[in-house]
């Protein structure tokens, strides 16, 4: 069976997208960006967010088990776990940046894209901002 075919379907004519290649017929585009200056928390990002998934399963099961948002088994991991986030995502916003601004020139899709990104993250913070106020004021 043709891969361009389905029992009962219709035929279907695809074309390659153009990409421009190289004399050896490697795309010219990469499939990375170097980075040309790392953040401080780079090698440390999945710890830092191994403290935050802890304090994450601490709250919500506390909460679970019929705790309250006042009780400090789910203010203080929240107020450790927001914090760390907060942290991690400022350093992931400031990696995707830069990314963002070495890719246009290379393809400015995926540069656009990583801004789409940084706008994303920049709304999980507001959220998260919003979220941890009110497990403090509860």
């Amino acid at each position: 069976m043709d891969h361009d075919t389905l029992q009962g379907g219709p035929l279907l004519d695809r074309q390659e997208r153009p990409v421009a290649r190289d004399r050896n017929g490697r795309p010219l585009v990469p499939s990375r960006v170097p980075e040309t200056r790392p953040t401080p928390l780079q090698d440390s990002f999945i710890y830092f967010s191994i403290v935050v998934l802890v304090c994450g399963v601490i709250a919500i099961s506390a909460l679970e088990l019929g705790a309250n948002l006042a009780d400090p088994v789910v203010r203080f991991p929240v107020i450790v776990g927001a914090a760390v986030l907060t942290v991690v995502t400022l350093d992931a916003i400031v990696r995707i940046w830069r990314s963002a601004w070495a890719w246009l020139p290379v393809d400015r899709g995926r540069g656009l894209f990583r801004f789409v990104w940084v706008a994303v993250l920049v709304a999980s913070l507001v959220l998260l901002g919003f979220a941890t106020w009110l497990v403090v004021q509860g």
